[in-house]
């Protein structure tokens, strides 16, 4: 009995350590959005975001995910599966919309709004972008020229700099995938889902619409906590895309000899030495500059060029085995030093 109690103890710790997510509740009623309908809103809470979740919930169950945050799921979506990819940025994306979508905002113009927030959030988007009406332009021709379903935004670069950028379907420019990376303060969804009930194929006018319950306050808060997120420094670390590029390759032909299969190393060692050259050659991030860092690539290049040599020598197996855990070694250093 002991026994059995014991175990059910930990199963329950267990359970208890594991995450998993949750439907956001709206902050009105499906019926108050006005320039959204009634039907489209319920649509697409309940039935497009509440399957984002279940599905994002599966999939961290069945890949013993749950104790990640959401935020680590997209930070590294280029090395997770589909299903966390597109589910974890689903959840995330529509969690920012419904949180700025707000019917009863204040019936101030967008510009009295930002003036009286304790943010400086007016003054940075006048500094990069002229004017909020200029900012809005930008956000609207990001949104109706991104081709098929995505997403325009708002974002704190690492350098705590405004841009304006779009992305496809649910990524956002949290995920190591984005061109632009940083923290999304605004998202405008333009997903057909989103608008099509009302709008049908006048993108344009949903986007015109979409303004009038769109609240800057709101928007003026994430500016805030984005400028002082440690979330900032991790993204311009991680965003290096040479390294990415590298890794890429290095996996495609290190997991391959490890089970005694050559053809993907031997087919593909120069590109693995040109990719090292190019990210010995490459801007590196500003955090990341350090004498181990430049040592380290400096030896990278030289085994991939010493690995590439022994490939096209024609050297036995175990030379090239040798020399590819050599590199996959220092690479690893690399990394281990970025996230330090």
């Amino acid at each position: 009995m002991k026994s059995l109690s014991l175990l059910f103890l930990l199963l329950s710790m267990s359970c208890a350590q594991a995450q998993s997510f949750s439907l956001p509740a709206l902050s009105h009623s499906y019926d108050a959005y006005g320039v959204i309908d009634s039907k489209t809103m319920e649509i697409h809470h309940s039935k497009h975001h509440q399957g984002y979740v279940k599905k994002l919930n599966k999939a961290i169950k069945e890949e013993a995910l749950e104790k990640k945050s959401l935020v680590d799921l997209m930070l590294y979506a280029s090395y997770r599966s589909k299903a966390i990819r597109n589910n974890s940025g689903g959840h995330y994306n529509h969690t920012l919309f419904w949180e700025l979508l707000n019917p009863s905002k204040v019936k101030s113009t967008d510009e009295q709004v930002l003036k009286t927030t304790k943010s400086k959030l007016y003054t940075e988007i006048v500094n990069e972008f002229g004017s909020l009406e200029e900012l809005k332009m930008k956000l609207n021709k990001a949104a109706a020229t991104r081709f098929g379903s995505g997403w325009a935004w708002l974002v704190v670069t690492p350098q705590k700099k405004l841009a304006v950028t779009s992305s496809p379907n649910q990524d956002n420019p949290i995920m190591d995938v984005s061109e632009v990376r940083g923290i999304p303060i605004l998202g405008i969804d333009v997903w057909e889902h989103a608008y099509y009930l009302k709008y049908q194929n006048k993108r344009g006018d949903y986007l015109s619409a979409i303004w009038s319950i769109l609240d800057w306050s709101v928007v003026a808060e994430k500016y805030n906590s984005a400028i002082k997120d440690p979330l900032l420094l991790t993204i311009e670390k991680e965003h290096w895309p040479s390294l990415m590029g590298f890794h890429k390759v290095l996996a495609q032909t290190f997991h391959p000899a490890e089970k005694n299969d050559f053809e993907p190393l031997r087919k593909r060692s120069s590109e693995l030495f040109a990719k090292a050259i190019l990210l010995k050659t490459s801007e590196i991030p500003v955090p990341l500059m350090s004498p181990e860092i430049l040592g380290a690539l400096t030896r990278l290049e030289k085994q991939c060029g010493s690995l590439d040599k022994c490939v096209r020598k024609n050297a036995k197996n175990k030379t090239i085995l040798k020399k590819i855990v050599m590199v996959h070694d220092t690479f690893h250093e690399i990394q281990g030093l970025c996230h330090n």
